[in-house]
């Protein structure tokens, strides 16, 4: 049985105890402290779940409707914030008849290690499992295999190229050097085939890398296409929960981290294990002794490793964090340049970016110093192979028992045998880097879309009416912002929608396009729940205005086209005639092949307005959606483009919020919403006559506008 837990650390007499209050998705409450029972009640019983905040405590109340209140539990001020959300969910159950329970993503804390979970994640940078998160990224390579398994075997073959270096001294030292037998000839034989070995493995290893360099292009580019169709996907309510400046990372730093790291490790992992044991393979078949000797550091840097990582790691996890912290605040500084220039907070802006930069350089300066203190033993211990095999290999030499040809050779492949180990230092840095941005990669990948589509879609005519029926909608469903809308639209009707900021309107206008699925309830097209319908169909024949108009980069004839797949000319410059846009469009340099920026920052909000509406219309839609269409123009403009938007309404489903009252009066009817629903349904005459909310509303913005005259 699902269930949300508020886990308090209060008793009665402000005495410390380790409660937990649960509710189930039933409705039933629970009491536990210190694991045992204290009371069970139902959520119907009560009233409405309060949180009151006292004197270095809060308190949890239930309200009765005909008992007095009832002290639920105690919590210190740290529980102010989940106390809350558990009487939201009560509040909700006692309004709906239904328990949202959230679910583990939205946890703050991790279970584990109690450590505060970042907003950007929702795993524990500390706990989670980094094996897990590399079998999976390496699983992106599995469409590649042939071509990287084809890479590292052709790469083995320039390895061992280069380990006949060491073999070919040998035996210039030993055959014709130290007894000093043999021609100029013959040595000059064995310094070509030193050079043609050296050459071959050359060509051969940048072949071989061009081929790796294919594979992890493409592997990285299978990771950020994955990511982004992912994102394309979703429901309105991912970009709710995450910035764009979060997105944008992800798809493109994350995954370019990824990509670092499976081209990195996967291949000199491959490569120096292989060289590794091919070389002590050579080396013990020579003199298993000194072998011997060669490897006694190795286990010994190997235990201080595993220590330096369980140390190091959680350090190289907080400067990732600190680094995320800087890139959030430069990308909204930037995004937000005009509104910070406006209010001439650049000063204010410039400290902020400077303290979390500060703050990054102090943390990767103590990194940067451990890492210093650290990496000079743990190479030490690694010269301390090269110095004993110079001392032991120079005592066989000199007893016999090794020849000097023998030795050199040892010394040569000395690199191939300590190598890894001066990679693997750098591993912790590497690892915490790489794991964390396959991390935030992934739990996109895995974040399913609150829109599901229907197995069997039924694609009914979208030229049907549009009906709410018993609707409850909130960005968290405990806290619904529509509650209970019973609204029914006539195919063909035009309904204008009224009331203050914050009811809903815009909220009911993105349940009809389904940018979002009610909580409960049910919208219909057609007498078909949207649910039912492709929403590729439904979007298809429908046509939005937003209040905030997004212009892309490009020309204005590519933006109005945008509305429409495979536009013709004729039809861009028919919808901005119809949306009053062609006249100041003909003026620029180029007319519609003038180049706009993104988000149209040179055009005025009016002109950018004109060109989100020509874009709407010119897919001629069955459903036309207005919201704040004319907020941003002059009246004389509006009057024009009302004209036009008269034209284009008539006899199509239309739905209008707007701002000034009056642009609505030609509405079929007008639904008038407050917080706690739909409060009033007529037309502009019927609803003034009724003198209610509207009429309010109306009257407030007339004296408004009498004010402003004055």
């Amino acid at each position: 049985m699902k269930h949300f837990k508020f886990e308090y650390d209060m008793a009665a007499g402000m005495v410390p105890v380790k409660g937990v209050l649960i509710l189930y998705d039933d409705g039933t409450i629970t009491n536990e402290e210190n694991g045992q029972p204290v009371f069970t009640l139902h959520a119907k019983d009560i009233k409405e779940a309060v949180v009151k905040p006292g004197v270095g405590c809060g308190l949890l109340y239930a309200k009765y409707e005909n008992f007095p209140d009832r002290v639920l539990c105690r919590f210190t001020m740290s529980g102010l914030k989940p106390a809350g959300e558990f009487c939201k969910i009560v509040n909700f159950y006692n309004l709906s008849g239904s328990a949202y329970i959230p679910t583990e993503d939205e946890k703050t804390t991790c279970d584990k290690c109690g450590r505060p979970i970042m907003a950007e994640l929702k795993v524990c940078v500390f706990c989670y499992s980094k094996l897990t998160v590399i079998k999976r990224a390496l699983s992106f390579v599995k469409p590649y295999g042939k071509q990287v398994a084809g890479s590292q075997a052709i790469a083995l073959i320039s390895h061992v190229a280069f380990l006949t270096a060491p073999i070919f001294q040998r035996m210039l030292v030993d055959r014709h050097l130290e007894h000093q037998i043999g021609t100029w000839g013959q040595i000059i034989l064995i310094c070509a085939a030193m050079l043609f070995t050296r050459v071959f493995g050359e060509i051969i290893f940048i072949m071989t890398s061009r081929m790796f360099a294919k594979a992890t292009i493409n592997i990285a580019n299978d990771i950020r296409s994955t990511a982004y169709s992912k994102v394309q996907s979703h429901s309105m309510t991912l970009f709710a929960k995450r910035t764009p400046g979060d997105l944008i990372r992800r798809i493109m730093d994350d995954t370019s981290q990824i990509n670092d790291f499976l081209s990195s490790m996967g291949r000199w992992v491959v490569e120096m294990i292989l060289m590794f044991f091919i070389a002590l393979g050579v080396l013990l078949f020579i003199n298993w002794r000194l072998t011997l000797w060669i490897l006694i550091p190795i286990p010994i840097v190997a235990l201080l490793l595993h220590f330096f990582w369980i140390y190091i790691r959680a350090r190289f996890e907080r400067e990732w964090r600190r680094s995320s912290r800087v890139s959030s605040i430069l990308h909204d500084i930037i995004k937000g340049i005009r509104t910070v220039k406006s209010f001439g907070n650049e000063k204010r802006e410039i400290e902020k970016f400077a303290q979390a930069t500060n703050d990054l350089a102090v943390i990767s300066s103590k990194n940067e110093a451990l890492w210093g203190v650290m990496f000079p033993p743990l190479t030490f211990l690694i010269g301390i192979g090269e110095f004993l095999v110079l001392f032991i290999g120079g005592r066989m030499v000199l007893n016999g028992d090794l020849s000097l040809g023998a030795l050199i050779m040892f010394n040569g492949y000395l690199w191939v045998i300590y190598n890894p180990l001066r990679w693997l230092v750098g591993l912790p840095r590497w690892i915490a880097n790489a794991t964390t941005s396959m991390v935030k990669v992934f739990e996109l990948l895995d974040e399913e879309s609150e829109i599901v589509s229907a197995k069997k879609p039924n694609n009914v005519p979208i030229a049907g009416g549009v009906g709410f029926d018993n609707v409850y909608f909130g960005y968290k469903s405990y806290e619904p912002v529509l509650k209970g809308i019973d609204l029914q639209i006539k195919p063909g009707e035009m309904i204008g929608l009224v009331g203050k900021s914050g009811v809903g309107k815009s909220t009911l206008i993105n349940l009809a396009m389904r940018l979002y699925d009610p909580n409960s309830g049910k919208v219909t097209i057609n007498e078909t729940d949207l649910k039912a319908i492709e929403t590729a169909h439904l979007h298809e024949n429908m046509g939005v205005v937003f209040q905030d108009s997004f212009l892309f980069a490009g020309t204005y004839l590519e933006n109005i086209a945008y509305g429409k797949e495979g536009a013709t000319v004729e039809d861009v410059i028919a919808a901005a005639k119809a949306a009053e846009a062609h006249d100041f469009i003909i003026k620029t340099p180029d007319g519609y092949n003038t180049m706009i920026s993104e988000g149209g920052q040179s055009l005025s909000g009016g002109e950018r307005q004109r060109l989100s509406i020509a874009r709407a219309i010119i897919k001629n839609p069955d459903i036309l959606i207005l919201d704040e269409a004319t907020s941003s123009l002059d009246v004389e403009t509006e009057s024009l483009i009302q004209e036009s938007l008269n034209r284009i309404t008539k006899g199509r489903t239309t739905i209008a919020i707007a701002h000034r009252l009056s642009t609505l009066r030609s509405a079929d009817r007008l639904v008038v919403l407050t917080e706690g629903g739909v409060a009033e349904v007529g037309t502009h005459a019927e609803l003034l006559k009724k003198k209610g909310i509207y009429y309010d509303l109306v009257m407030a913005q007339r004296q408004n506008s009498r004010k402003q005259e004055e």
